[in-house]
């Protein structure tokens, strides 16, 4: 009986993303993650990217100095006790037309039984802040 070959599969970026990861595993082992390592990815970024990176990096830096800046799947990642809590995407790197802020389940955004954990983010602007800021800050609790 012949097997049939699965269709698709993971994209190029999804490949690079696991191989970053795999790499971060190995360093955190070694204790060697940590902001420079962000930092760095950030400095790879399109300009445009970066200015969001950055700006992103430095609210997270004032509203929650507690966690711990690192990298995760290559991105910008902050992490409680060693589980990451927010985290930006590059649009670039992942080929999207947007970066990315997003929360994982550790954040507590919990509202209902439906709250949104992504959100697109093309400009840096007082209201982008402001609703970043008070997302991060209900995040960490």
């Amino acid at each position: 009986m012949a097997t049939a070959k699965k269709k698709g599969g993971f994209s190029e970026q999804e490949k690079a993303a696991m191989k970053e990861r795999a790499a971060e595993l190995k360093a955190q082992a070694r204790g060697a993650v940590g902001e420079a390592d962000l930092l760095a990815k950030v400095g790879e970024m399109p300009d445009d990217e970066r200015l969001l990176a950055t700006k992103f990096h430095e609210l997270v830096k004032e509203v929650a100095p507690d966690l711990t800046s690192r990298t995760w799947y290559g991105m910008p990642a902050y992490a409680r006790d060693g589980k990451v809590l927010c985290f930006f995407q590059s649009g670039a790197k992942m080929k999207t037309r947007y970066c990315t802020v997003g929360f994982s389940d550790q954040a507590r955004l919990d509202e209902g039984s439906l709250w949104p954990t992504s959100f697109a983010l093309t400009t840096w602007d007082a209201t982008n802040a402001q609703t970043l800021r008070a997302l991060v800050t209900r995040a960490v609790g």
